[in-house]
């Protein structure tokens, strides 16, 4: 067992349960912008071996989370419509600006880090600020619940009575690990149901969460094989070592950011 990572994770929880249970949407907005600021460093970091990434840009991309509930939702959607193709004006801009001293490669590589950073993280705070018949701040709870409890238990298992391996891309990960981390994150994910269910006088439906945070536990692991794709190409062990044991708030967000958007879909949806 690695000391490290369970002293980071025993302090680590309490404090980001206090943040979900005890903030409001404008709070989490701000709290996600600073990750994902943090999370495009070391991005832009790890990647300067082989590119240049556009830093201001990126970095302005991740802000822009913390303004997601001050924005009116009409120009929110706006943005986001439109977002696409004014990065890529912008990053081209830059090309023909710079004589080409900018690179195809680099814009490539900074388009793909905004996508993966803002793209996901802002789901998170979308998530949190739901209202309806459930509330945000019980439907984000599924989404850590499907990251942690897959991670959890297909860390367990697949230590202890791991045997066949998944893929190259992340060598110590196990088919007998990632297949208890589904079971591992169903399982926790129900008696969360069970507990809000009882205690909030809700409906929520068993088998209808079963089968999403079933479907979130195996989007949530590829989110980790993603990170390892990236960390494998840039050539580092973690993407920091900002967290002891854990890595850096990449490492550690990478399954929860991935899960996020189709967090979003599938329980404002089907629920």
């Amino acid at each position: 067992m690695n000391i490290k990572r369970i002293v980071t994770t025993l302090i680590g929880f309490p404090i980001v349960m206090c943040i979900l249970i005890l903030g409001n949407k404008y709070i989490i907005d701000i709290i996600m912008a600073i990750i994902a600021i943090i999370a495009m460093k070391e991005y832009i970091n790890c990647s300067s071996n082989k590119v240049k990434v556009i830093s201001w840009i990126s970095y302005l991309a991740a802000a822009s989370i913390g303004l997601l509930h001050i924005i009116p939702p009409s120009i929110i959607k706006t943005y986001l419509f439109m977002g696409i193709p004014l990065l890529l004006l912008i990053l081209f801009l830059h090309v023909i600006i710079s004589n080409m001293k900018i690179t195809f490669n680099d814009i490539t590589y900074t388009l793909m880090g905004i996508l993966y950073v803002f793209g996901f993280v802002m789901f998170l705070p979308l998530i949190y600020g739901v209202s309806g018949n459930i509330d945000g701040k019980i439907l984000i709870w599924y989404v850590m619940f499907s990251a942690w409890g897959t991670d959890v238990f297909a860390y367990l298992v697949g230590h202890k009575f791991g045997k066949i391996k998944f893929s190259k891309v992340s060598p110590n990960k196990t088919v007998e690990g990632c297949t208890a981390g589904i079971i591992g994150s169903v399982i926790v994910n129900l008696i969360f149901t069970f507990a809000i269910n009882y205690f909030g006088n809700l409906e929520i439906s068993y088998i209808m969460i079963g089968i999403i945070c079933a479907i979130l536990s195996i989007i949530g692991q590829i989110g980790d094989f993603a990170a390892s794709v990236i960390k494998r190409y840039f050539e580092v062990k973690d993407f920091s070592d900002l967290f002891p044991g854990h890595g850096g708030m990449l490492d550690r967000i990478d399954s929860v950011m991935f899960i996020a958007p189709f967090a979003y879909l599938l329980l404002t949806i089907l629920l």
